[in-house]
């Protein structure tokens, strides 16, 4: 037992490649595994299209205490207590949601409470069961017969039309007449 060592090595991997059949089946392995690879692909990373359309889920019995930032949609049902900042994407407050946190995203729809202060790039939409106690800043606003909004409303212009006029920005600080002979200083 102790001194027979061969016995107990496989041995179906040295006579299976001199086999002529065991050749013709790792053939056939090898062409399966040379369709897997471009099926998984897919399958782990998603075309571009889908990838956009990805909405990340906190779930209702999920509590969040802190910050949650990140470069996908993000569609919340539970708590959370912080901040909440999403790149240019959309945020969504589900009904059940409960926010006590400053939003930061690109488009900003509320079906829950939040409160706290929302910049919405894009737009933000209070629809009618929705509530927002706290200050909205955004470009486009929404809000729907029979949502609750307290607090006030600031509305930028979105960056595009502010780069056809060769005007002044509201938020630049510089004096509103400049001194004689001075030029513009960038800052």
């Amino acid at each position: 037992m102790w001194g027979d060592k061969k016995s107990h090595t496989p041995q179906a991997v040295d006579p299976g490649l001199k086999n002529v059949k065991t050749n013709q089946s790792l053939k056939a392995t090898l062409a399966f595994w040379e369709r897997t690879p471009k099926m998984n692909n897919d399958a782990i990373r998603p075309t571009e299209a889908t990838a956009d359309r990805a909405t990340a889920r906190l779930g209702p019995s999920l509590h969040v205490k802190g910050e949650i930032s990140g470069n996908e949609d993000l569609y919340i049902e539970g708590t959370v207590e912080g901040l909440v900042h999403l790149d240019e994407r959309k945020l969504t407050v589900g009904v059940t949601a409960k926010l006590t946190a400053d939003v930061l995203a690109g488009e900003v729809i509320v079906y829950g409470s939040v409160k706290g202060n929302v910049r919405g790039t894009g737009k933000i939409e209070i629809k009618k069961d929705g509530s927002v106690n706290g200050d909205l800043t955004t470009a486009q606003i929404i809000i729907e017969d029979g949502a609750y909004f307290k607090g006030s409303i600031e509305i930028e212009k979105s960056a595009q039309k502010e780069g056809d006029k060769d005007g002044f920005s509201p938020t630049a600080s510089a004096p509103a007449t400049p001194a004689a002979g001075s030029e513009p200083k960038s800052i």
